[in-house]
């Protein structure tokens, strides 16, 4: 079940939710590619390819666990009322902003961010902020369920 779920305010309903985008993968998949070329060219280079393929391999799959487990435990959530942000598994980080206290939503992203679907956003509010979301998955799509109201 979804922290959202379990905090949810009597008539409170949930407008748009999203996550960390699957770029956060992009390092692992690099080292991985690094292996592949490594077993692939380095094959005549004999044991000393092997050795960086099987390292890379090795911390691509460290990388992409820690990716996985990052996204997984990260929920971004938009209510009718509030802004929710949750990070975190045991150890947990929320924070929450109610709609009346935003000021503005400020939309960072790259070339490849725009073309890709994902981006930076910083959430502005009367007195505080919420901490800079980076590699969020449809910014634009969340900016616009924030300002909407």
């Amino acid at each position: 079940m979804r922290y959202i779920d379990h905090i949810l305010q009597p008539g409170e309903t949930v407008a748009f939710t999203t996550t960390l985008h699957w770029i956060v993968y992009l390092p692992a998949i690099g080292l991985w590619f690094l292996a592949f070329v490594a077993l692939t060219v380095g094959a005549a280079a004999g044991p000393v390819a092997l050795l960086v393929a099987l390292v890379s391999a090795l911390a691509g799959l460290g990388l992409a666990f820690a990716a996985w487990f990052r996204r997984w435990t990260t929920e971004i959530d938009v209510t009718d009322r509030r802004i929710v942000y949750k990070r975190g598994f045991i150890r947990r980080h929320t924070v929450e902003m109610n709609m009346d206290k935003v000021e503005s939503v400020d939309v960072d992203q790259s070339m490849l961010g725009r073309f890709l679907n994902y981006g930076d956003i910083t959430i502005r509010g009367t007195g505080v902020g919420i901490e800079p979301l980076e590699n969020i998955g449809a910014p634009l799509e969340f900016r616009n369920q924030v300002t909407a109201r």
